[in-house]
């Protein structure tokens, strides 16, 4: 019912090169040594350095509670006006009923 038709190759027109050969080499292994690496710097911790690092901390800290203090109050100022919107709804909703 639905064949696909598979499409034919067509025999290639126009010059044609010859394959190169491709004659193999030998390998040699070389015999270097790769110099040892340098020992790695110690990391001294100076008195300067470390306030720094605790200064630092301590802002990150309180860079990060503040916006989660805030993403927090946002998130109840939203629930409390929904609320309120909720209330306003019910109450506007029962005084149209009571009317009728």
């Amino acid at each position: 019912m639905l064949r696909p038709k598979i499409p034919t190759n067509p025999t290639p027109a126009g010059h044609l090169t010859p394959p190169v050969v491709v004659e193999p080499t030998a390998v040699v292994p070389s015999a270097q040594v790769p110099p040892p690496a340098p020992p790695r710097p110690t990391v001294q911790l100076t008195p300067g350095t470390a306030l720094a690092l605790v200064g630092g901390g301590t802002a990150v800290v309180l860079v990060v509670g503040a916006v989660l203090v805030s993403m927090l109050l946002a998130v109840a100022i939203t629930g409390a006006s929904v609320a309120v919107c909720a209330l306003v709804i019910r109450s506007l909703v029962h005084a149209d009923a009571k009317r009728r």
